[in-house]
């Protein structure tokens, strides 16, 4: 059996997406409850009104690039290289901004999903 191994900054297209992209790096075989991907920005930010609302939770992580995350009912939060966000299953949140400049390379890990969802990187029902 071959162990998942990568580079999380490998193999990124130069310039600016028309869309974000969502990379599946790996999910668990045995429980399929965790998925880790790789989310790609380049100025994309959930449309107006646009509310994620998951039915597990999902730790975030900005690698590089900035964004601006909110929950509902707080004030958005900035993001840059380093910065983390545990957000619960069912917590209400969407991403405000992105740098429109340069690429913002996102870590999710989904932790209880309990399968694929329809459209990658995005919960169900959304």
């Amino acid at each position: 059996m071959s162990t998942p191994a990568g580079n999380l900054l490998a193999g990124l297209p130069f310039g600016t997406l028309a869309d974000e992209i969502f990379t599946t790096l790996t999910e668990t075989a045995s429980s399929g409850t965790v998925r880790i991907e790789r989310i790609l920005s380049t100025g994309q930010a959930s449309p107006a009104g646009f509310w994620y609302d998951q039915d597990w939770d999902e730790f975030v992580l900005v690698v590089q690039g900035a964004a601006r995350l909110q929950l509902e009912g707080e004030a958005e939060r900035a993001l840059g290289p380093g910065d983390w966000l545990m957000i619960p299953a069912r917590r209400r949140h969407r991403v405000a901004w992105t740098d429109p400049t340069t690429q913002t390379v996102w870590l999710a890990v989904h932790i209880g999903e309990k399968q694929t969802p329809e459209t990658p990187g995005q919960g169900k029902g959304q």
